[in-house]
């Protein structure tokens, strides 16, 4: 069972590093290195056939994931199709498929098929369900329900998978003493906490982690541990049950390394900026440097229906601070499921927050692109900022309703500032 890490630390090149490399612009042993360090993962399932793989990691450019999937209250599968393409047209790099409703195999397999991006999921949902379906209540649920649906989806293709290890008696005791306002705001988080505390018993996924890792090795599937604990309020943020959290990630974080599996951590969540750095330091620190995969972050409780662009606040401080994978949030997110437009809406906020930090990070391509769109502004080349911007419908349908004279400025007309500035200075300055 040899997994992107066994290749790189056997010094094996694959065409996986080799594809990032190229889309990345680095050397591709820069690429094999960290994966044999665990700072970078190439999430891909050896079943999975052919896509646009994306590395995550140190030194790479900060990737955009976004979240699709039925439920119980909307099973459409034909509109979280529409969704998929759009948040692949809106330029994300991976998507997860979080269905709990309806044929969910079938939105799996869909999901699968469709996407030309890496695909994630969190098998505990589909266990969960399809306890309720069986026996009445998601409490009902067995260890044995949980691997069989890990199992299956790692057979299905499943790339990346998001499972909550890191959750064991010890942290739910920390939750208890903390006096959190939110509790357990983790959907998986709260379906095993539900589990463990009702059947007296510890978590089967933190108790029998090595043969999940045996699993996932054998697909090379990458390990997302989930933040089962992750603050659902800014004013639960680094409290102890949190940090408890964060100390058992990184010890399983060790292990999956030592069993060359590919993992990565979750994050994340509600955290005020002035936490958003320590929370990203001490998560590197206690997590040997494995990619960060944060959920926003959140810079504050009070926007509904505006949370895409408090994520995008957060995500950009959080990016520049050393998060690797920003998941993106909605306008629809604390109200209800997403639309077609929220999907899209939530792609371009995560995708603007991850190039502010990129440049914050030095990227040497951002620094260069943003450099070509200022030239392109003073001289009013409406093409060419079209080709640079990062979403171009407004400005390609400014070109197509007559914008003709090139020389005219969009915003100021014919006394562009920058335009009447350059008069002068072409002429010979002072």
């Amino acid at each position: 069972m040899t997994t992107q890490v066994i290749w790189a630390r056997q010094g094996t090149i694959t065409p996986e590093m080799e594809w990032v490399a190229f889309r990345e612009n680095v050397d591709v042993e820069f690429i094999r290195e960290g994966l044999a360090q665990g700072t970078i993962v190439i999430p891909r399932n050896r079943n999975r056939k052919e896509f646009n793989y994306c590395g995550i990691g140190k030194g790479l450019r900060i990737k955009v994931n976004a979240l699709i999937g039925t439920s119980s209250d909307r099973d459409e599968i034909e509109m979280e199709e529409r969704k998929l393409a759009i948040a692949q047209e809106a330029g994300c790099e991976a998507v997860m498929d979080l269905s709990t409703g309806g044929d969910m195999n079938r939105m799996r397999s869909q999901t699968l098929e469709k996407a030309n991006m890496a695909v994630g999921s969190v098998p505990v949902y589909q266990a969960g369900i399809q306890a309720i379906e069986k026996r009445g209540s998601i409490v009902e649920m067995t260890g044995e329900d949980i691997f069989e649906a890990v199992e299956q989806q790692a057979e299905d293709g499943v790339d990346f998978m998001a499972i909550h290890s890191a959750l064991n008696f010890e942290v739910i005791k920390r939750l208890q003493t903390t006096g959190r306002v939110t509790d357990v705001v983790s959907r998986g988080g709260a379906f095993l906490t539900g589990w463990m505390l009702h059947n007296r018993k510890e978590n089967p996924l933190y108790e029998q982690f090595d043969r999940l890792l045996e699993i996932l090795k054998a697909y090379d599937v990458t390990l997302s541990l989930g933040d089962a604990i992750r603050p659902g309020s800014t004013a639960d943020s680094l409290d102890g049950a949190q940090l408890q959290g964060m100390i058992i990630a990184g010890e399983l974080v060790a292990r999956a390394q030592a069993a060359g599996v590919q993992v990565m951590v979750e994050g994340p969540g509600h955290v005020p900026m002035h936490h958003v750095e320590p929370t990203m330091l001490l998560q590197k620190r206690l997590c040997n440097g494995a990619p960060y995969f944060v959920l926003g972050t959140l810079a504050t409780d009070i926007a509904p229906g505006y949370d895409h662009i408090t994520s995008a606040i957060g995500g950009a401080l959080a990016g520049a601070s050393g998060a690797d994978f920003l998941c993106y949030v909605t306008p629809a997110e604390h109200l209800g499921l997403p639309t077609e437009q929220d999907v899209k809406d939530g792609v371009i906020a995560a995708r603007i927050a991850a190039h502010a930090a990129d440049l914050a990070r030095g990227s040497r391509s951002d620094w260069d692109r943003n450099l070509r769109m200022a030239r392109a502004r003073v001289e009013q080349d409406i093409n060419l900022q079209a080709s640079l911007a990062l979403e171009a419908k407004e400005l390609n349908k400014l070109a197509a309703e007559g914008k003709d004279d090139s020389s005219v400025c969009a915003v100021c007309g014919k006394e562009c500032a920058a335009s009447a500035a350059g008069r002068y200075f072409q002429v010979g300055g002072l």
